[in-house]
């Protein structure tokens, strides 16, 4: 679902309405099963799903057991959206998203340790910081992006039900991202700047 509704786009920019589209991945799920799995509560959390609901993020599911309760599940499990052509309209989301993704990042780092050693060992954590054009930093986005997308269909009978994750499966999240820095040398810096350029061009931290 690629987001173009101004009122849709707003309708996303909350932490929680992320959580839940992302919960509901796993599967259909009750307000009072989300509450459970994210700490929040059943009312709060029926609250934000007829919203997600009344912008076409979410739908009701078939009855379960317990026919009592409201069944919600994902209409798409891709909702992506451009901040280049109105970059005002997608702000607030764009906000809500990277802190969310920050935090969880920083969450990670602070368990890490805990964590099992085939984990550990499966995660990574980096980046490179390169000199690019506009025009490169386009291209290198685009051919991750491209990879991840050949990446996805190899897992996609997984979404949406989780009878069909093998066992041990767990959550993984990865996160895409590609952006100027607001970092320049001064012009004045001469020889020593291109003394150091070899060692700090391009830094990268590599998975264990």
């Amino acid at each position: 679902m690629e987001l173009t509704d101004p009122q849709a786009i707003r309708a996303l920019s909350h932490p929680l309405r992320l959580d839940l589209i992302e919960l509901l991945g796993a599967g259909p799920a009750t307000a009072a099963e989300c509450a459970r799995a994210l700490g929040s509560t059943q009312a709060n959390c029926s609250f934000h799903l007829r919203q997600l609901a009344k912008y076409g993020f979410v739908a009701e599911a078939p009855a379960g057991d317990d026919r009592r309760e409201r069944r919600w599940q994902l209409v798409d499990y891709e909702q992506s959206w451009s901040s280049a052509d109105d970059p005002a309209l997608t702000n607030a989301l764009d906000q809500v998203f990277a802190r969310r993704e920050a935090s969880r990042l920083i969450d990670y780092t602070a368990r890490l340790p805990t964590e099992p050693e085939e984990w550990r060992r499966a995660s990574m954590l980096g980046g490179a910081t390169l000199p690019l054009t506009a025009d490169e930093l386009d291209d290198v986005s685009r051919r991750i992006a491209t990879a991840l997308r050949d990446i996805i269909p190899t897992y996609m009978d997984r979404i949406g039900d989780r009878s069909t994750w093998p066992p041990g499966a767990r959550p993984s999240r990865i996160l895409l991202a590609a952006m100027p820095l607001l970092l320049s040398l001064d012009a004045g810096a001469g020889a020593a700047a291109d003394a150091d350029a070899d060692a700090d061009t391009v830094t990268t931290d590599p998975p264990d």
